[in-house]
Protein backbone atom coordinates (compact mmCIF):
# COMPACT_ATOMS: atom_id res chain seq x y z
CA UNK A 1 0.00 0.00 0.00
CA UNK A 2 1.29 3.45 -0.96
CA UNK A 3 0.16 6.52 1.02
CA UNK A 4 0.11 10.03 -0.37
CA UNK A 5 -0.93 13.34 1.13
CA UNK A 6 -2.41 15.86 -1.28
CA UNK A 7 -2.68 19.52 -0.28
CA UNK A 8 -5.28 21.63 -2.10
CA UNK A 9 -5.83 25.30 -2.79
CA UNK A 10 -9.49 25.69 -3.69
CA UNK A 11 -11.70 28.61 -4.71
CA UNK A 12 -13.23 29.89 -1.47
CA UNK A 13 -16.84 29.36 -2.53
CA UNK A 14 -16.11 25.75 -3.60
CA UNK A 15 -14.34 24.28 -0.54
CA UNK A 16 -17.29 22.21 0.74
CA UNK A 17 -18.26 21.01 -2.72
CA UNK A 18 -14.69 20.00 -3.59
CA UNK A 19 -14.25 18.25 -0.22
CA UNK A 20 -17.44 16.24 -0.75
CA UNK A 21 -16.37 15.21 -4.26
CA UNK A 22 -12.92 14.19 -3.02
CA UNK A 23 -14.44 12.11 -0.20
CA UNK A 24 -16.38 10.08 -2.79
CA UNK A 25 -13.19 8.92 -4.54
CA UNK A 26 -12.43 5.36 -3.36
CA UNK A 27 -8.65 5.88 -3.07
CA UNK A 28 -9.10 8.90 -0.80
CA UNK A 29 -9.58 7.67 2.76
CA UNK A 30 -9.85 11.06 4.49
CA UNK A 31 -10.41 14.71 3.57
CA UNK A 32 -9.81 17.56 6.04
CA UNK A 33 -10.53 21.26 5.78
CA UNK A 34 -7.55 23.01 7.39
CA UNK A 35 -6.15 26.38 8.36
CA UNK A 36 -3.02 27.86 6.83
CA UNK A 37 -1.95 28.26 3.23
CA UNK A 38 -3.96 25.24 2.03
CA UNK A 39 -7.71 24.74 2.15
CA UNK A 40 -8.01 20.95 2.08
CA UNK A 41 -5.81 17.94 2.82
CA UNK A 42 -6.56 14.46 1.47
CA UNK A 43 -5.03 11.16 2.54
CA UNK A 44 -4.73 8.82 -0.44
CA UNK A 45 -3.95 5.11 -0.31
CA UNK A 46 -3.29 3.13 -3.48
CA UNK A 47 -1.59 -0.12 -4.43
CA UNK A 48 0.81 1.51 -6.89
CA UNK A 49 2.33 4.87 -7.77
CA UNK A 50 0.65 4.63 -11.18
CA UNK A 51 -2.78 4.67 -9.52
CA UNK A 52 -2.06 7.94 -7.73
CA UNK A 53 -0.57 9.38 -10.92
CA UNK A 54 -3.87 8.64 -12.67
CA UNK A 55 -5.83 10.17 -9.79
CA UNK A 56 -3.78 13.39 -9.69
CA UNK A 57 -3.28 13.99 -13.39
CA UNK A 58 -6.64 12.81 -14.74
CA UNK A 59 -9.45 12.57 -12.20
CA UNK A 60 -8.69 15.56 -9.97
CA UNK A 61 -8.60 17.79 -13.03
CA UNK A 62 -12.33 17.21 -13.55
CA UNK A 63 -13.26 18.72 -10.16
CA UNK A 64 -14.17 22.38 -10.59
CA UNK A 65 -12.72 24.73 -7.99
CA UNK A 66 -9.32 23.11 -7.46
CA UNK A 67 -6.71 25.79 -8.19
CA UNK A 68 -3.46 24.10 -7.10
CA UNK A 69 -2.27 20.85 -5.54
CA UNK A 70 0.91 19.64 -3.87
CA UNK A 71 1.34 15.88 -3.64
CA UNK A 72 3.60 14.23 -1.08
CA UNK A 73 4.60 10.56 -0.85
CA UNK A 74 4.60 9.20 2.71
CA UNK A 75 7.68 7.09 3.46
CA UNK A 76 6.89 5.75 6.92
CA UNK A 77 4.03 6.08 9.43
CA UNK A 78 4.73 7.09 13.02
CA UNK A 79 1.16 6.86 14.28
CA UNK A 80 0.39 6.02 17.90
CA UNK A 81 -2.65 4.16 16.58
CA UNK A 82 -0.46 1.92 14.40
CA UNK A 83 2.00 1.28 17.25
CA UNK A 84 -0.80 0.34 19.68
CA UNK A 85 -2.28 -2.20 17.24
CA UNK A 86 1.13 -3.84 16.74
CA UNK A 87 1.63 -4.42 20.47
CA UNK A 88 -1.94 -5.27 21.57
CA UNK A 89 -2.58 -8.84 22.62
Amino acid sequence: MVTFIILFNVKQNRISSVAEQLAEIPEISEVYSVTGIYDLVAIVRTRTNDEVADLVTDRLGTIKGIEHTDTMLAFKAYSRHDLESMFSI
